[in-house]
């Protein structure tokens, strides 16, 4: 065992109370020693498709012993048009480990692009999801000025914190609401006035070190057209971490990433309650930067990995970069993972040494740069040769691995291929008539390595209404990006 793993372990071990009290688990340890998850919640998107139908929430299920393994066993259809349901979370979690009082019952989804809540009961029967209230964006733009909502967390003290991108114009503003985790009450902002940032997306808290750090993507005005690299030029995405001071929800302290360090999106602190440092994925800038605390008490982030572009011709540009869209760390904190969507690979470091990740896994799995495309990769700096496509079930796999998710124990990862529709659209087209799937990678936790389970796939261009886009995906006990522990 390293050092450093030696040094983390405390906070892994179980405490001396042994009973449970409230939701979650107790540590990342006992998290990685739960049940092997039997249902996935998913939700799945019909903006930008061809198909005029709201977005629903499809579950999963993924108990290997029952006749409907590895297939949508429920779809709850929402009652609204063009909500784009993106990201999504738990009105509890681990945070809230030792108030026996709170339960994790509550799946909320935020319309990103609609600004609308909705709370989703899975606890009466978590294969049957039922809405148990919406609140409308007309209420968020009147009480907090604020729109556009993507990250959800479980904050203590019984409420919901979802982070916001942008003001109800449709101009960029980084912001927080809170609401009530049992009645899902609006209660208001969580910063202080005064305190927004100029753009918004994720979040991650750590209450031992009084601070929470944000990210950004860009203006909701932009995002709704296709991606211009000339807007990212002008100014109109992000490339700055804010820091806050959790107490005081005052904006306390900016970090520019500069150039490289383009539309930072989501942000990992370790699992380790006590950890002053982790990880961000940078999209455009294909990068991902280490953030930490200083021996000054102010915070610092170094780039630690950089995915060169690829050159190329028959593609929008003549340089591809990979687009980290979404990094996941495992409960021990020992590997990050992350997916290359334009390139279309997933990577697995070792970061034991967090200043020196270690590449140890790679899969490919469709993307842009594949044999049977348009695009020809005149100079490649890491591959000999184009990948070939990837196929499972009889299937070409469409598009890219995006949103990943990762099993308590480390040993599945989960990854679905949309990533916001408008950007779908643009650059895998073909996407929108095939729909998109969901594949499990089986992880090597001992030296590292991904292969893909060809037992499980589950092909949304097969869905009732049509091919749809499936999204985030989570599970009912909590998963390695929705628990934070205190």
């Amino acid at each position: 065992m390293s050092n450093r793993v030696e040094a983390i372990s405390k906070h892994l071990e179980s405490s001396c109370c042994k009973s449970a009290t409230g939701p979650g688990y107790r540590s990342p340890i006992d998290a990685m020693k739960a049940p092997k998850e039997k249902l996935l919640y998913i939700p799945c998107i019909y903006r930008n498709t061809p198909i005029s139908q709201p977005d629903y929430l499809a579950t999963i299920d993924m108990d290997e012993s029952s006749p409907t393994f590895c297939q949508v066993i429920d779809r709850l259809d929402l009652p609204n048009m063009n909500d784009e349901i993106h990201h999504t979370g738990w009105n509890s979690c681990s945070s809230c480990f030792h108030d026996p009082s709170k339960k994790r019952r509550l799946f909320i989804l935020p319309g990103l692009v609609s600004s609308r809540l909705y709370a989703v009961d899975v606890d009466t029967d978590p294969k049957k999801p039922r809405i148990e209230k919406v609140v409308e964006p007309t209420e968020i733009f009147h009480r907090t000025g604020l729109a556009n909502p993507h990250t959800v967390h479980c904050i203590p003290g019984g409420q919901i914190m979802i982070s916001t991108i942008g003001d109800p114009s449709g101009n960029g503003k980084g912001g927080f609401l809170i609401l009530d985790s049992e009645t899902f009450e609006l209660i208001g902002n969580w910063e202080a006035p005064g305190h927004n940032t100029p753009f918004g997306y994720d979040f991650w808290y750590q209450p031992r070190h009084n601070v929470m750090i944000s990210t950004e993507w860009g203006h909701p005005k932009k995002l709704l057209k296709e991606f211009n690299p000339d807007d990212a030029a002008a100014g109109h995405y992000g490339h700055c971490l804010h820091v806050w001071d959790w107490e005081k929800h005052e904006l306390i302290q900016d970090i520019d990433l500069g150039p490289n360090g383009m539309i930072p999106l989501e942000i990992r602190f370790l699992h380790d309650p006590s950890a002053t440092e982790g990880f961000v994925g940078c999209a455009l800038s294909s990068t991902v930067f280490r953030f930490f605390k200083t021996k000054k008490g102010d915070w610092d982030a170094e780039q630690v990995i950089a995915i060169p572009p690829k050159k190329v011709e028959g593609w929008a540009l003549p340089d591809m970069p990979g687009l980290i869209t979404d990094i996941i760390l495992s409960m021990d904190d020992r590997f990050l993972y992350f997916s290359n969507w334009l390139h279309g690979d997933i990577r697995q470091y070792d970061v034991t040494d967090t200043k020196n990740p270690k590449l140890v896994g790679q899969i490919f799995l469709g993307g842009s740069i594949c044999t049977d495309g348009g695009v020809k990769v005149t100079k490649d700096t890491e591959l000999k040769s184009q990948p070939a496509p990837a196929f499972i079930g009889g299937k070409k796999i469409q598009g890219g691995p995006q949103m990943l998710q990762l099993s308590l124990d480390g040993k599945r990862l989960y990854v679905t291929s949309s990533l916001y529709s408008g950007w779908d659209k643009q650059f895998y087209p073909d996407m929108m008539n095939s729909g998109s799937h969901l594949l499990q990678i089986d992880v090597n936790t001992e030296t590292g390595g991904l292969s893909l389970n060809r037992n499980v796939f589950v092909d949304f261009g097969n869905e009732p209404k049509g091919p749809v886009l499936a999204h985030e995906i989570r599970y009912p006990g909590g998963d390695c990006t929705s628990d934070i522990w205190i």
